[in-house]
């Protein structure tokens, strides 16, 4: 069995690191749509002058995401490499676990989502 290299340059980690999000962002339909949603959140934050610790809260949720998918679809292939795509009752509860912090992560962005909209409607009123 060959031995794998680790990388030693910090920018061949980089574009190793880079392209890893790439390839999700090609195959997984979902992570395209939270990227959207996550642009579109930024928008709004500069359109209704959100102030910094708000745009830092919602930065957070949008990365928290995105990282958690990321997580997701990284389990999902090493559980599919190693029980060869065949049913097993620990790669479901692996996959769905999984599953289970994105769901977490995407409620906690709604909350931050709906507290940040709540101020800005407050400092409108």
């Amino acid at each position: 069995m060959k031995k794998t290299q680790k990388s030693r340059n910090f920018l061949e980690s980089l574009g190793y690191a880079f392209t890893g999000i790439r390839a999700v962002a090609a195959r997984e339909r979902n992570f395209k749509i939270q990227i959207i949603m996550g642009i579109l959140a930024i928008i709004a934050c500069i359109i209704f002058r959100v102030d910094a610790m708000q745009f830092a809260l919602v930065a957070f949720a949008i990365f928290f995401v995105l990282a958690m998918e990321l997580m997701n679809t990284a389990i999902e292939a090493v559980v599919d490499l190693a029980t060869g795509g065949k049913p097993h009752p620990l790669a479901k509860i692996a996959k769905d676990a999984a599953a289970g912090a994105v769901l977490l992560s995407s409620i906690f962005a709604v909350v931050v989502a709906g507290v940040v909209a709540m101020a800005v409607v407050r400092r409108f009123l």
